[in-house]
C-alpha cells in the first residue's frame, strides 16, 4: 500500500505542476495578444490619422486646381494649372506610398516581435 500512496502523491503532484504551466501559458499567451493589439491599434491610429490628413491635402489641392482654371483666361493658363497640379498630386502620391511602406513595415516588426517572443512554440522560446 505505501508505493501506491507513493504512486498517488506523485501523480497529484504532476498533475498540479502541469495546470500551473498551463495557467502560465495562458497568461503569457494573454499578455502577448494585448500586446499586439495595443501595437496594432496605435498603427491604426497613425494610419487613420495619415489618411484623414490626406483627404484634407486633397480636397484642399481640388479647391486649389479649381480656382485657378476659374481664373484661366486662355488655354496656356489652364493647362499650366492642370501641370501644377498633377506635380503636387504626383508628389503626394510618393508620399502615400511611402506611408504605406512605412506602416507596413511597421505591422511587420511588431507581428514579430510579439509572435516570436511572446507566443510558447512560435519562435524562441521565454
Amino acid at each position: 500500500m505505501p508505493i501506491e500512496e507513493s504512486d498517488q502523491g506523485d501523480r497529484t503532484k504532476a498533475s498540479k505542476t502541469v495546470q500551473r504551466q498551463i495557467a502560465q501559458a495562458d497568461t503569457k499567451i494573454g499578455d502577448a495578444a494585448l500586446q499586439a493589439q495595443n501595437e496594432f491599434l496605435k498603427t491604426f491610429e497613425e494610419m487613420n490619422r495619415d489618411v484623414m490628413s490626406r483627404v484634407a491635402a486633397e480636397a484642399e489641392l481640388c479647391a486649389k486646381l479649381s480656382k485657378k482654371l476659374c481664373a484661366a483666361r486662355s488655354f496656356p493658363d489652364a493647362l499650366t494649372a492642370y501641370q501644377e497640379w498633377l506635380s503636387e498630386e504626383m508628389t503626394a502620391c510618393s508620399e502615400d506610398a511611402r506611408r504605406l511602406m512605412t506602416n507596413s513595415q511597421k505591422f511587420m516588426t511588431a507581428s514579430t516581435r510579439v509572435f516570436s517572443s511572446g507566443w510558447p512554440g512560435a519562435g524562441m522560446s521565454t
